[in-house]
């Protein structure tokens, strides 16, 4: 089978195709034919050789896939051969075939594509536990999302609108800001050109936001803290502005704020499986319409423009998810 391979740690360039045997799922697992894999940031990260594969997972990047189950194991029988899935991985999603813990995989959403759905449980996974699990957003409330156009920023806009929350977004430009408040956004701010705690603060009154969304990290948390509602929480899943942040914790004390991170990789199949259950019970019910929340795809590359596609999430062109698939278009 072709796969793209991280040749050496470096730019986009060192992402090659190359030929590798076929995987054998475990008794647990299921072997995916592969119609499309996600572009995600980590990916990124692991190709600049930040972000290694946990233990035992293939050194082929990709996180997220959706194509249809081409074998299962002895143990994984919630599935058939044919059955059009996606699934979450922990690595191995750039090739033509990969494996998956079956507790990893869902069904494609009734009136979507398998292409479509790859753009699904990178996103869903990580929004639904920091936003919904973690930070318990609840109808009713407000939250702040920053980077409104990525693959996590829209999947969050739509799934806290589908679940009646009030949804405040930042971007970096007029359009993008636009684009936010196409998918649903209530209000969205230009971060270059306008001060985002101020004008958080002005769209609720006061208030501040019950909930808010970091994937910068550094000089934002203080600014996250000065525009958080009383009682609100602080989700951080990434620090693209880098490891360290200072701010003042009597800030934090005076809104009774509370700070969470967290990671989805490295964590056991049995605490994803807990999260897909959790997924397909309350989440994919509301997909199936396609109404509120749908599939947003940016741009689609072949396996052997992986480069490109990197280059574009790099440049952060992007709205929405980009995808890799191992045919022509």
């Amino acid at each position: 089978m072709r796969v793209v391979e991280i040749t050496q740690f470096g730019p986009p360039e060192v992402l090659q195709v190359k030929e590798r045997e076929i995987p054998v799922p475990g008794q647990s697992e299921v072997l995916i034919q592969v119609d499309a894999a996600g572009v995600c940031r980590p990916d990124l990260m692991q190709r600049q050789g930040f972000y290694p594969p946990p233990p035992g997972v293939s050194d082929v990047p990709g996180l997220e896939v959706g194509g249809t189950i081409a074998a299962c194991g002895s143990d994984a029988t919630d599935y058939q051969i044919g059955d059009p899935v996606c699934a979450l991985l922990a690595g191995g999603g750039y090739a033509e075939f990969c494996v998956a813990p079956v507790g990893q995989v869902l069904p494609v959403p009734e009136g979507w594509s398998t292409r479509e759905a790859a753009s699904l449980p990178e996103n869903i996974f990580t929004v639904w536990e920091n936003i919904f699990r973690r930070a318990r957003l609840k109808a009713g409330e407000t939250i702040l999302v920053h980077g409104g156009t990525s693959g996590i920023g829209s999947t969050a806009i739509m799934l806290a609108r589908e679940f009646g929350a009030t949804v405040i977004t930042t971007a970096g430009t007029e359009g993008k800001c636009q684009s936010c408040l196409s998918l649903g956004a209530n209000a969205s701010i230009n971060y270059k050109t306008k001060n985002f705690v101020a004008e958080t603060l002005h769209l609720t009154d006061g208030q501040g936001a019950d909930v808010v969304l970091d994937i910068v990290g550094a000089d934002y948390i203080q600014r996250d803290i000065d525009c958080l509602a009383r009682d609100g929480r602080i989700s951080i899943i990434a620090a693209q502005g880098g490891d360290h942040a200072t701010f003042s914790v009597t800030s934090l004390i005076k809104r009774r704020g509370t700070i969470l991170a967290s990671n989805m990789r490295p964590r056991s199949p049995e605490e994803k499986a807990v999260i897909t259950r959790d997924l397909r019970s309350q989440v994919w019910p509301r997909l199936a319409p396609k109404t509120g929340f749908r599939p947003i795809i940016d741009q689609i590359f072949t396996f052997a423009e992986a480069a490109k596609a990197h280059a574009r999430m790099e440049r952060s062109e992007h709205i929405g998810k980009i995808l890799l698939i191992p045919a022509a278009l």
